[in-house]
């Protein structure tokens, strides 16, 4: 019996190539799309997946009320470490790390400069990376030994076997190798290369085995932790919230400690009001509905399509019930038909997707594979298959089973409003959802566009950032002199972190006017006396410092100064980490975080001892090519241990748009792919609809009428169609769009001119398509279709 049914479906499609086409390319791109999208979203919901009790690991994390404002940092103490890991039994394991940047590695004549982790002993029992070489009990035994991975094995030690080698870190101290890690995944949240324990900065700087015993307020590291497997993570958060509260000062007392599951960072990584409520999640939820959205438009494709074809197959459908079929048999045709044409899609959306992945991934900066080997993912294609055969084939199995076999062979079917009402429906929806994409990717860049047009408050031409080291830091002023006498740079300057970033936060102890129990967390930098003229930021009002021992003075940007409430600020007493210091400088905002936000309050003081980044701004006069080369000599002279390494601020701040670039990307082209599928759809009713007039056209023409009243015959019904789409997709996507753009404090207006373009984009569109059938029978002579009249 089935057999039958695929044969009587292959015979209707040979019969109807150019709809069965239309209906099978509709489908198996609406099918690629989402396909591409579901291995997107599986991808992202993955990370930090593969490791053994993830779903018992977290982040210890801290809620910090300023004045009433709760802000969120992942910044610890080591004293607060040692207290979770003495004081809370539910806990298992707690392991401290640093931010895991970049470190100098010189083996021989090899030197890498790559990111590594420094961190606690338990870190390989709370993140059960698979070790190649090494026992994960005691590959950190020796405060002085290193874990690599095997590529940065391979990178330095090519096919030796690299155990037990000896490695310079840093050009300070010698490690040895003691374990080989496997290369981490693309999905793992961590990027490092190397683990080095902690127990090395315990025993080469004092100062930390102080800060362990110390404040809760020495907040420079992370912590992890592990619940046992008997924990309750509401009972320990809930243990753990106030454990800072018994030391008196301003941090720790209004610190919550709170704990973020691993399973979690990565999609939401944003925090709103001490909860983890906003992150990557917002657009896998968004890609996800666009999903959707293009394969409801290629289903609306198949049911429009095979309802309009209702007047040649109810002579089928009646003959057959003449003869002995009922309805469940006619339904389950038409379904069987329906699972052909989606099996023919799914081949096409597989083929689809196999060319579209590499360029996918080189825009999303992921290494997404069919999973072609995995049972799970055939098995959910499958259902993928079932579910779009059903959606698009139900209605149309449903509305041609249910013709009456007698008024049928009459030559009586049901015709007017009531079998086109619902095919017009459908159409609006396509529209809508099409529409309502094309004004989305409109607002993304326009936002993008918006922010990138804002003042940043500083000159990032020609400007570049390179870690320092200790060497650099020794040789910073010869450097700068011979880098100026041969006329590479205009300036050179050291900051604690890079101008387009604040790495450390702080809080005022006391300023003139504060209330009690006032408290502000503002961003402290440390710069060198040349900072500003480097970088180009200009004073408000006041003056630079004055050189390296202008150690008690303080410039802050205006908002900080606002946020004090400070009238005339300059040569105002400041008490800041229980020393006393002065006003004397107030530079205006400039943007050293994010683009889309208000500046931060930062505060700058001067020091020539901590610095982790050195800028400095090339001559005019010379290309940047020519300056790379002498730059390239002149730091392997002052810096011998690490290669060369430069970022150009423009490319840093650039990067800050990189993710809403691609979200603008990619919601362009499922735009433009929904209004291509969508066209289909108009392109197979406009041939349908010319086919089923063309006697009344014939008749037309013969009685006078030109093209373009053929064209308007034709082409009105979908014009209207596609303006009544525009007129509900419009506050719909406003709806959206708005609730969107809120996660910005600075953001573009949405403008009635958005959904004027938008939906005239889809009209032009839209009259293209149907303009192809519309002129293709005005153009058809009338003879033959009236011949038999």
């Amino acid at each position: 019996m089935f057999v039958n049914y695929f044969k009587t479906a292959w015979r209707n499609f040979v019969n109807n190539k150019v709809l069965g086409s239309i209906n099978i390319l509709g489908l198996g791109i609406g099918m690629a799309v989402s396909m591409l999208i579901c291995l997107w979203v599986f991808n992202e919901y993955s990370f930090n997946k593969f490791l053994p009790d993830h779903d018992r690991v977290y982040q210890v994390r801290r809620n910090f009320n300023s004045n009433g404002n709760i802000l969120n940092f992942k910044t610890t103490s080591l004293a607060l470490g040692e207290a979770l890991r003495n004081e809370v039994p539910e806990i298992e394991y707690v392991a401290e790390t640093d931010w895991m940047g970049p470190h100098g590695l010189t083996y021989a004549d090899k030197k890498l400069y790559i990111d590594g982790a420094i961190t606690g002993l338990d870190f390989l029992k709370i993140f059960q990376y698979p070790l190649v070489k090494g026992n994960p009990l005691t590959v950190f035994a020796d405060p002085y030994s290193i874990v690599l991975t095997e590529s940065t094995a391979l990178s330095m030690f090519g096919t030796v076997d690299p155990m037990l080698k000896t490695i310079r870190f840093d050009n300070k101290h010698d490690l040895k190798v003691t374990g080989i890690l496997k290369d981490l995944p693309e999905n793992s949240t961590f990027r490092f290369k190397y683990l080095v324990p902690f127990s090395l900065l315990d025993n080469t700087r004092p100062a930390i085995k102080e800060l362990r015993t110390g404040s809760f307020s020495a907040n420079s590291f992370q912590q992890f932790v592990k619940l046992r497997k008997d924990a309750s993570y509401d009972r320990v958060s809930e243990k753990i919230k106030n454990i800072q509260h018994r030391q008196d000062n301003i941090n720790a007392r209004n610190s919550l400690v709170i704990l973020q599951p691993m399973d979690r960072w990565h999609l939401f990584a944003d925090y709103e009001n001490g909860k983890d409520a906003r992150g990557l999640i917002e657009y896998v939820r968004l890609f996800s509905c666009i999903a959707g959205l293009v394969l409801l438009i290629a289903c609306i494709n198949f049911i429009n399509l095979a309802t309009a074809r209702s007047e040649k197959r109810a002579r089928e459908v009646g003959v057959r019930k003449a003869i002995g079929s009922d309805r469940k048999a006619l339904i389950i045709q038409f379904l069987t038909e329906s699972f052909f044409y989606t099996v023919i899609a799914s081949v096409i959306s597989l083929f689809l997707v196999m060319v579209a992945l590499p360029w996918f991934n080189s825009i999303t900066g992921r290494s997404i594979v069919i999973p072609l080997s995995n049972p799970g993912f055939w098995m959910l294609l499958l259902a993928c298959i079932l579910i779009t055969a059903l959606a698009a084939g139900t209605r149309p199995a449903i509305y041609l089973s249910g013709f009456s076999a007698v008024r049928v062979l009459k030559g009586s079917i049901t015709k007017g409003k009531a079998a086109t009402l619902p095919r017009k429906a459908l159409v609006v929806l396509q529209f809508t959802c099409s529409i309502a994409l094309i004004i989305s990717t409109i607002i993304v860049y326009r936002q993008i566009g918006f922010a990138r047009s804002r003042p940043i408050g500083y000159n990032y031409d020609r400007l570049l950032m390179t870690d320092m080291s200790e060497d650099l830091q020794m040789n910073f002023v010869a450097m700068k002199q011979e880098l100026l006498q041969r006329g590479v740079i205009e300036n050179m300057a050291t900051s604690s972190g890079p101008v387009t970033n604040i790495n450390w936060h702080t809080d005022i102890d006391n300023w003139p006017g504060k209330n009690s129990g006032e408290t502000i967390e503002m961003g402290a930098i440390v710069v060198s006396e040349d900072y500003f003229k480097t970088v180009q930021m200009n004073f408000a009002s006041g003056r630079n410092f004055s050189g390296p021992d202008d150690s008690t003075s303080l410039i802050f940007n205006e908002t900080a100064i606002s946020q004090m409430r400070l009238k005339d600020p300059l040569n105002q007493k400041i008490s800041w980490d229980e020393a006393q210091f002065s006003i004397k400088g107030v530079v205006k905002d400039a943007l050293m975080t994010s683009p889309y936000a208000p500046a931060e309050p930062t505060m700058f003081v001067v020091s020539p001892d901590h610095s982790g980044i050195l800028l400095y701004r090339l001559a005019k006069n010379i290309s940047t090519p020519d300056a790379l080369k002498v730059l390239n000599e002149v730091f392997a002279k002052y810096n011998p241990s690490r290669p060369y390494e430069y970022m150009f601020t423009d490319d840093s701040y650039a990067s800050k748009f990189n993710f809403e670039m691609l979200v603008g990307k990619l919601a362009g082209i499922f735009a433009a792919l929904a209004i291509f599928v969508s066209c289909l759809g108009l392109f197979g009713l406009a041939a349908y609809v010319a086919e089923q007039r063309s006697k009344e056209i014939g008749i037309r023409k013969v009685l006078g009428a030109n093209l373009p009243q053929i064209w308007m015959l034709i082409s009105r019904d979908f014009i209207l169609l596609v303006l009544i789409s525009s007129l509900v997709a419009s506050p719909l996507a406003y709806f959206f769009l708005q609730n969107w753009l809120e996660k910005y404090s600075y953001r573009v207006q949405i403008g009635v001119e958005v959904f004027v373009l938008a939906a005239l984009l889809a009209l032009v569109v839209a009259v293209i398509t149907v303009s192809f059938q519309s002129i293709k029978a005005a153009l058809a002579n009338p003879v033959r279709s009236l011949r038999a009249e």
